[in-house]
């Protein structure tokens, strides 16, 4: 038998239905240990939730299966798998490489963390892969990809980075939240690990905290496993629960995600208060094509940048109805946001400071007439 649909996959893997009851749904393992039959005799290898949990199981191999790795980790957030990845990877004295386009939470932990700890950080626009080749040095460990990037929706080629990286002995690492694994499976690509805020498209609901990890190389993972104990930043059996609840959904929340993202685009493209629309789906986007090849689908974020610069920006950003002003993104609900002060106020005076005239958008799934509609509302508000 080929192998099911991703849609089937995130349906049914690692969600066998309870032998005891016929359950369809799981049970959720609200425990924190686990009785022993006697002393090191653990039940299915569990012995205490920092060290594994059921339903922590549970997501970690369908989060395994649907980036085609083959382990997976489950976060208590995006972060907390960042750092633990980077604790595995790194020692003092190794030099990371990172998109000038990221999250700010990502620059900011590598900056303020673990540069202080002896690591060397460099930025570097991941679209030119002659500046991301004259930045490898001979300590350089990491390459930290993302990609479309937060919030200027650049299109990195992973394959192409991936042979770069792996020819100077680099390991490639490629945060992959505003794709999803249905739009977009990097290992497939070449790189080494995957990680994911699975706060956002994942769980997809806004109600629960999470980060991912996915690598198929064991070593990596034996690092992950031990750190992730050691430290222990796991996701609570009632957020994993949450999460795989989120996934079973995935694909037809993202496939309606891109659709509304799409025409939003086209309709706002033009538009004489916006001097750009950064959207991958659209034609004059310079990454297009290799979103085309690399991707599914283009995915539900926006950015847009207002002709009336900071005053209008931040305007814009108060005055929308159905998208909601917060952080965050991926949800079903649509929000609107204003990275400077938001999301990227970190990296202010950085290389990543991100133009004062930029609003981000995450389209949700509601009706996209009215959210166009929206939106056009709030720049007729603005411009007067």
């Amino acid at each position: 038998m080929s192998q099911p649909d991703f849609s089937t996959r995130a349906i049914h893997t690692g969600q066998e239905f309870d032998p005891t009851t016929g359950s369809v749904i799981p049970p959720i393992y609200q425990t924190s240990t686990y009785v022993q039959d006697g002393i090191g005799g653990f039940r299915g290898g569990y012995e205490y939730s920092r060290g594994g949990n059921p339903t922590r199981t549970s997501l970690e191999s369908l989060l395994a299966d649907l980036e085609g790795g083959r382990h997976g980790f489950s976060f208590a957030s995006g972060l907390a798998g960042e750092d633990i990845l980077l604790r595995a990877l790194l020692a003092p004295g190794d030099h990371v490489i990172m998109g000038n386009d990221v999250y700010g939470g990502t620059h900011r932990l590598v900056d303020r963390v673990f540069v202080p700890w002896g690591i060397g950080l460099d930025t570097v626009d991941m679209t030119d892969l002659a500046a991301v080749r004259a930045s490898i040095r001979p300590n350089t460990t990491v390459l930290w990809v993302e990609t479309p990037s937060n919030p200027l929706m650049k299109i990195s080629d992973i394959a192409a980075l991936v042979e770069i990286g792996h020819a100077a002995g680099v390991l490639v690492v490629v945060d992959n939240t505003f794709a999803s694994p249905y739009l977009q499976n990097p290992l497939a690509l070449g790189a080494d690990v995957v990680t994911h805020s699975t706060t956002k498209y994942l769980g997809g609901h806004s109600d629960v905290l999470g980060g991912a990890l996915v690598t198929s190389d064991d070593e990596i993972a034996e690092k992950v496993r031990f750190l992730q104990f050691a430290v222990g930043p796991v996701s609570g059996p009632m957020d994993a629960w949450l999460t795989v609840r989120g996934i079973k959904t995935l694909a037809v929340r993202v496939e309606r995600h891109s659709a509304n993202a799409q025409a939003i685009a086209e309709a706002l493209h033009g538009h004489p208060a916006l001097d750009r629309v950064y959207y991958p789906g659209l034609d004059d986007h310079p990454g297009h094509e290799l979103a085309a090849r690399q991707m599914r689908g283009f995915g539900g974020m926006i950015s847009v940048s207002l002709r009336g610069g900071v005053a209008a920006a931040r305007a814009f950003t108060e005055s929308t109805e159905l998208f909601q002003l917060a952080e965050s993104l991926g949800g079903v609900e649509s929000l609107i946001s204003y990275p400077s002060e938001m999301t990227h106020a970190s990296v202010k005076g950085t290389a990543l400071e991100v133009p004062e005239n930029l609003v981000r958008l995450s389209v949700g799934i509601e009706g996209v007439d009215d959210l166009v509609a929206d939106l056009l509302a709030a720049l007729d508000r603005v411009t007067g």
